[in-house]
């Protein structure tokens, strides 16, 4: 039987300053560790840098996001863009043992889009076996002074993306979503730029709009209007990206009437301003984020 730490102690802990020219072109991992949790650990952030990878070892562990608690076993492997609010932590009776990285690099936020990590942050069938080692050879990477070590690193970060591409590739992509509520959803999802009322959506799942609203939080984690104005921040992140549009236009492209009400609510669901996030997605103009001092899982 494992016997429980009493405090949360890391037998390795990281850091490194990737140069501007690397942070470009490669992944690149400015914060890494083992940790070995005590009861005690418990992590919460409004938003933060980069994207954590987290590799359960042993014990059990928890993660908040987006109103949606989730548990986390040994084997599992857990992805959370920082970006956005999160919570985590041990379970206190039987606290995890992990290895994890913070990375960052181009276009991972769509990479997190495209494995559906916003509603499914927990890779069940992860390959743990495979991923060790490259979280080992990351940390070993991390305290060399080859000038090859920028390199070696990010093919092991694209190594540990692989393994999360074939284990999400077993998986449905979007959450089990109750027939009751399929029509409501759907146009949502076809018309996130028109206005939406409770009552309308209920409607169509032939529903009043307190069971509707019920139903629907139980499924999403949240409510229908919450999570329109989260479709149509999604919406907003692709054009802010792949279009020279300016921010006004976008605002009505994906329902906002108000640029001011669209920039605050941008700013609230990812923690920048629409400009600063469409420079940070540019490669171009070179990534913007905000100032925040270190942190680990």
């Amino acid at each position: 039987m494992r016997r429980t730490p009493s405090a949360s102690h890391f037998p390795v802990s990281l850091f490194a300053t990737p140069g501007e020219t690397h942070q470009d072109v490669f992944y690149t991992v400015p914060r890494a560790g083992h940790l070995i949790a005590g009861p005690d650990h418990h992590i919460r952030r409004d938003h933060f840098p980069g994207h954590e990878w987290i590799l359960c070892l042993r014990g059990k562990g928890w993660l908040r996001i987006a109103g949606r608690s989730y548990e986390v076993s040994a084997g599992q492997w857990v992805w959370i863009n920082c970006h956005h609010p999160h919570e985590h932590g041990a379970h206190h009776t039987d606290p995890w043992e992990v290895l994890w990285i913070r990375t960052e690099g181009p276009r991972l936020a769509r990479l997190a889009d495209l494995l559906s990590v916003a509603h499914a942050p927990i890779f069940v069938g992860f390959n743990s076996s495979a991923a060790s080692p490259l979280y080992l050879e990351i940390f070993t990477l991390m305290q060399s002074s080859s000038p090859d070590a920028p390199a070696f690193i990010h093919a092991a970060v694209a190594r540990l993306l692989a393994l999360a591409v074939s284990a999400r590739q077993r998986l449905p992509h979007e959450p089990a979503v109750p027939p009751v509520l399929t029509r409501a959803v759907q146009h949502m999802k076809l018309f996130y730029f028109q206005q939406h009322r409770v009552s309308d959506l209920a409607a169509r799942s032939s529903l009043s709009p307190s069971h509707f609203s019920r139903l629907f939080k139980t499924a999403f984690g949240t409510s229908p209007i919450d999570w329109l104005r989260r479709e149509r921040i999604s919406h907003a992140k692709r054009r802010l990206t792949e279009s020279s549009d300016p921010i006004k236009e976008i605002a009505a492209q994906v329902g906002y009437s108000d640029p001011f009400f669209f920039s605050k609510d941008f700013r609230k669901l990812t923690g920048f301003t629409p400009g600063a996030y469409r420079r940070r997605e540019n490669p171009v103009s070179g990534p913007v984020s905000p100032h925040h001092p270190s942190s680990s899982p």
